[in-house]
């Protein structure tokens, strides 16, 4: 992975954390996913639209990729109904590094040198271990089965977006179909599943926030899956982890968690395996 890329990842690590957190602000976080998800539709489209035509094989990719955030979105939108941004964001993103480099070395979709799994090891462990307050800090572990489901489905959504991508042939184009088909499928299946007004109720500052959301949403997605036609797929997957960082530093200074030792060791975890997969 050149520097460049490399620099291009840890900022798309930046947005991704901050989208997140953004859902961390008012009532419902389910409700709060969907109108981000709304809004992920209109930029998406109007992205999609400015770039050439995906290739026909891409098309399958797209709906595939989209049913699979709409997973990733449920299990996130309820995982974050029940814990806070510095325990669910790295339990739900810790195991998928690990689940991508298998994948990906049992099906030789990549060729990763050793050194590289080694990092994907030690930032994987140092992830897990940035979560482990779920276990010794007395709080709520019904976030366990939704932040574990949205890893399964990061995993694999990683995996059919890095191929979809490179099969449509220009990565912005894809994304933006993605976040049409996703955003969509996502926001209408919750909407006509809860109560009537569930959207309408929201106050216009959510619906800036949603704006806000979408556009981090979108900028830190689509250079994650350019990357990742530059680059092995499950590299970029993990360096795009360095985004628990970017979370427990907004955790600590807008929402006043707690900035433990064991986290201030975990993040060093993380650096040092970032820094093993540049080697």
């Amino acid at each position: 992975m050149s520097l460049s890329i490399l620099l291009a990842v840890l900022a798309a690590a930046f947005l991704h954390a901050l989208w997140n957190a953004l859902l961390r602000f008012g009532g419902s976080k389910i409700r709060a996913m969907v109108m981000l998800s709304y809004m992920e539709a209109a930029v998406g489209l109007a992205i999609a639209l400015s770039r050439p035509w995906p290739e026909v094989a891409a098309w399958k990719w797209v709906a595939a990729a989209s049913c699979v955030h709409f997973f990733y979105k449920y299990f996130l939108a309820h995982a974050y109904e029940q814990g806070d941004l510095s325990r669910v964001y790295p339990i739900a993103r810790g195991t998928a590094p690990m689940m991508v480099a298998i994948v990906s070395a049992l099906f030789a979709l990549d060729t990763i040198a050793p050194l590289g799994y080694v990092g994907i090891g030690v930032l994987g462990l140092g992830i897990l271990f940035m979560a482990r307050g779920v276990f010794t800090d007395g709080e709520s572990r019904r976030l366990l089965p939704f932040a574990f489901g949205s890893a399964c489905a990061t995993a694999t959504y990683t995996l059919t977006d890095g191929l979809g991508a490179r099969v449509a042939g220009d990565a912005a184009g894809y994304v933006g179909w993605l976040m049409v088909g996703g955003g969509l499928l996502f926001g209408l299946v919750m909407t006509f599943s809860r109560p009537k007004g569930f959207i309408t109720i929201a106050p216009l500052k959510d619906w800036g926030m949603a704006a806000a959301g979408a556009a981090a949403s979108y900028g830190a997605y689509a250079i994650s899956i350019w990357a990742m036609t530059k680059a092995p797929i499950a590299l970029v997957a993990a360096t795009r982890e360095t985004a628990i960082l970017f979370a427990v530093l907004i955790g600590w200074l807008a929402f006043g968690e707690k900035m433990t030792r064991s986290k201030a060791t975990a993040a060093v975890l993380i650096v040092a395996g970032v820094a093993l997969t540049r080697l």
